[in-house]
């Protein structure tokens, strides 16, 4: 998906539209990988391993532990949501396995990466209420690493591309349960390079209008496939400043969660998620932001430096906030 001539956007993104509104999908567009279990031939610095949430909508976490954790402090938490346009990919792909490995490495913290059902089998919110769903099941669960090795109440939500936007709006609905969801409480949002959008062009999307990686063609297809049927681009889903987005905003500031919200110049969403800063600024919101010149949509998913360089920041930002 980065570089290849775009002929057309469905082609592009490898995707067929059938007749009943599914999508066959290339699932050998990245390759998969097994998690990495407790084995002393492999020395890996960090631990995987796949568990179910709910079997009955296919979803699922990949939890990611330092195989050497401290002791006895507990590390902070942090749940991750993979990119994808909603309509794309998979937990278990190497990008997102290998990002949150480096992650739970560098934080250092447990990582729960959630498989969350996919577009338009499944159109949002599906995937919001499925990132729900893993903050209740984590709450509950009696899996080891999490009773043992994680600390509910530094609890992180990070998502990159898509998953930057379903780690906002599940922030925002769990706004609205905190009691429920106790002991667990979400100290911070991280959202890089979030997949926002909106009826009108912003001037990042017309000056990248012929963008080699994210042009706004394919994203105006993956917005046709994610959103409720007979909803435009200035869904709330969508565009979280519709109507000046001061409700939703405001339960942020409520909370008192701090924001990184990371991105790229290079990239055609850029103007979308500057925008979302400035609200959130403007609501007294403390938000760290962090934007490169150059760059392109989704860059450290292929280069492992910089992926490496974002966790860093990212550490110091889970430090300051616990």
């Amino acid at each position: 998906m980065s570089g290849q001539p775009i002929t057309g956007p469905l082609e592009y993104l490898q995707v067929v539209v059938n007749p009943d509104g599914t999508l066959t999908r290339n699932f050998n567009m990245f390759p998969s990988v097994a998690p990495t279990p407790n084995d002393p031939q492999n020395q890996a610095p960090v631990l995987s391993k796949d568990v179910p949430i709910n079997p009955s909508n296919n979803t699922w976490a990949r939890i990611f532990l330092p195989r050497e954790p401290p002791n006895p402090n507990k590390l902070p938490l942090v749940v991750y949501f993979h990119g994808g346009g909603f309509i794309l990919l998979s937990a278990n792909m190497d990008i997102f396995h290998t990002c949150c490995c480096d992650l739970a490495n560098t934080v250092p913290a447990v990582v729960v990466s959630v498989e969350y059902r996919l577009a338009p089998e499944h159109r949002l919110p599906a995937a919001y209420e499925d990132g729900v769903e893993a903050l209740h099941w984590i709450k509950t669960s009696e899996e080891e690493w999490l009773r043992e090795y994680a600390d509910l109440t530094k609890c992180f939500l990070v998502g990159s591309s898509a998953g930057g936007n379903i780690a906002y709006h599940v922030c925002l609905r769990a706004a609205g349960m905190v009691q429920e969801l106790q002991p667990l409480k979400i100290k911070g949002l991280v959202l890089h390079q979030p997949f926002f959008g909106g009826k009108q062009r912003s001037a990042s999307e017309l000056r990248l209008m012929n963008d080699p990686v994210l042009p706004p063609m394919v994203s105006d297809v993956m917005w046709d496939l994610a959103l409720p049927i007979g909803v435009d681009r200035d869904h709330e889903y969508s565009n979280p400043t519709v109507g000046g987005g001061s409700e939703e905003v405001e339960k942020v500031k409520l909370m008192g969660w701090r924001v990184m919200v990371n991105g790229c110049h290079g990239d055609p969403l850029v103007d979308r998620q500057m925008e979302l800063v400035e609200l959130m600024e403007g609501k007294g919101v403390e938000v760290s932001r962090n934007f490169r010149v150059g760059g392109f949509h989704g860059e450290e998913d292929f280069d492992v430096s910089k992926a490496h360089a974002m966790h860093m920041i990212l550490k110091d930002f889970i430090d300051l906030s616990i």
